[in-house]
């Protein structure tokens, strides 16, 4: 009997198969105690898993590339954690076992984070992942991981490692569903990136039993379970009619009147760029800077470094606009160089713009690379500072930028809910703003966009969130300046069209969205938009604001 689940669509496409299970977890190991001059060489070999953990995760980085390859860099730095080591060592040097040593000491690590509440609890998925690695080559077990088949299926797991997620073979793997997870965790980013249709907070989605067919429509995230034949039939025609449309719509963003919409693509990297010219972006409006620093946590990559990355990604768009915003550290991206070693909240600290504020010689490192990689191209340089708060931050990012020579356009990026209510002042400063969407949800709502019990919250068709995006668009346009949105609310067709309506001049997206978007776009008027847009924030809730939205654009 067909029955339906709902939980929260996060990457497009309709995927039909049976279901197969992640792999079980790593068992906790025996607590036994092992003598004295046994803990040298059991420190001796929880260093020596460290280590091929920490080596494996960039080797598969290296492999998946872009997106994927800065989310396992940065894991594998959590497996080499200091902090973490220093505590496995002092278990082993009271009795524990190596194996034993790594589970307690990444417990006590994973509680202290839940517990605090801090923003790094939205990585516990990956904590959890390190551990079972290293635990599972010091017991000399099968790693956890994505089940072997040789047949397609649909993933079901209770959450995806980004060490999993980015090797996924969309060969095999039609689809996947996660009961945890939200729209903005990484298992969820990186379905994206690779295309796979996905749905995830899905509660009771373990309790699927093996083989049973589901359809996952990671568009609305309805799993439909032992669906009928005509309901086969019908997602497999709506998936049919999607695909037409895709390969129909071609050429710049713009709706069916003619109002330009660029779609620009979000990249980490060099190593994103192919697709984002694959999918005909007409630009880059989120180029995410931190990949280069990731490498060492502990001092800044040099001016030579940044200046071949950046002249890279400018070379590949002649004429076209690339938006690159300045490194973004703190929070779950620790640098030791640059953020503070211990604060009570890092994600209401010194992160962002606050960061490089307080270390103007790598803000100026990074401008100065920025101006030079740029030097004799074609090529329309933005920059836009992250964490955003008020007129003065945008002043002292715009001081830099000038100081230090950079003939661009000079943004920020409207992520906490201070800079869109204050944004006609935030402009008197700078020339365009950018709507991080992802945290501008966290901050609005004050909801972990990693936490799947809040991802609710993190939806980013709350009419809380549009309100604050109306606002930054109307202060852009009285400015007679442009207001994009580089969030991942960017790649939802629907909510494209929304933003449109809203006033938002320009979306950007990861690549494999944008066919979608501009498909989506071609098919309504400006006037159409912007009925859908007000009959959202008419609404109380994000599925009412959906609905009103759908409803509007298919005439009813």
């Amino acid at each position: 009997m067909e029955t339906t689940l709902r939980g929260v669509g996060v990457s497009h496409g309709v995927a039909i198969g049976e279901v197969r299970h992640m792999g079980t977890a790593v068992l906790e190991p025996p607590a036994k105690q092992i003598p004295a001059d046994e803990a040298e060489r059991e420190q001796g070999r929880a260093r020596q898993a460290v280590e091929a953990v920490a080596a494996d995760l960039i080797a598969r980085g290296n492999l998946a590339g872009g997106e994927a390859q800065h989310v396992l860099e940065a894991q594998a730095m959590m497996a080499q954690d200091p902090e973490l080591m220093a505590d496995v060592d002092r278990r082993i040097a009271v009795g524990s076992t190596a194996e034993r040593g790594v589970y307690d000491a990444f417990a006590a690590y994973r509680a202290l984070l839940a517990n605090a509440g801090e923003y790094l609890a939205g990585r516990v998925a990956d904590l959890d992942d390190v551990r079972n690695r290293i635990v599972a080559r010091l017991l000399g077990v099968p790693m956890p991981g994505v089940p072997d088949s040789d047949e397609p299926y649909v993933l079901i797991a209770r959450d995806l490692a980004p060490a999993d997620t980015a090797l996924l073979d969309p060969a095999l793997v039609l689809g996947f569903v996660t009961e945890e997870g939200g729209p903005t965790s990484h298992s969820a980013i990186l379905a994206r990136a690779l295309g796979v249709p996905a749905v995830v907070a899905l509660p009771g989605a373990g309790e699927l039993a093996e083989g049973t067919v589901v359809a996952v429509d990671g568009s609305t995230g309805e799993v439909f379970v032992e669906p009928t034949a005509d309901k086969r039939a019908e997602l497999e025609a709506a998936a049919a009619a999607r695909r037409a449309a895709l390969s129909a719509s071609t050429g710049p963003g713009a709706t069916s009147d003619g109002h330009k919409v660029p779609l620009l693509a979000n990249i980490g990297g060099p190593a994103d760029v192919p697709a984002a010219v694959e999918a005909d972006a007409e630009g880059v409006g989120l180029f995410r800077t931190e990949f280069l620093f990731l490498d060492d946590s502990k001092r800044a990559p040099s001016e030579e470094k940044q200046v071949e990355a950046y002249r890279k990604v400018l070379e590949a768009f002649p004429e076209g606009r690339v938006v690159v915003r300045v490194l973004d550290a703190g929070a779950d991206k620790p640098l030791e160089f640059l953020t503070p070693a211990e604060e009570p909240n890092p994600a209401l600290g010194v992160r962002g713009l606050r960061s490089l504020l307080d270390h103007p010689d790598v803000l100026r490192t990074q401008l100065t690379a920025l101006a030079k990689a740029a030097a004799g191209l074609p090529v329309y340089l933005e920059v836009m500072a992250p964490m955003v708060a008020d007129r003065t931050d945008a002043k002292a990012f715009a001081d830099a930028c000038r100081e230090a020579g950079l003939q661009a356009k000079f943004g920020a990026m409207v992520e906490i809910p201070s800079a869109a209510l204050r944004a006609r002042s935030i402009l008197q400063e700078v020339e365009f703003l950018s709507l991080g969407t992802n945290d501008l949800a966290q901050y609005t709502f004050a909801a972990d966009r990693q936490v799947g019990a809040v991802s609710r919250l993190q939806d980013p068709w709350q009419p809380a969130l549009l309100d604050l995006v109306a606002v930054s668009a109307e202060a852009a346009r009285a400015e007679g300046k442009s207001c994009g949105v580089c969030g991942e609310a960017a790649a939802d067709p629907l909510l494209a069209c929304v933003l449109t309506g809203l006033g938002v001049t320009s979306l950007s997206m990861g690549a494999k969205a944008i066919p979608y978007v501009r498909a989506t776009l071609a098919k309504y008027t400006l006037a159409q938009c912007e009925r859908a847009a007000a009959a959202a924030r008419a609404t109380d809730t994000a599925d009412e604001a959906r609905a009103a939205a759908q409803a509007v654009l298919s005439g009813e």
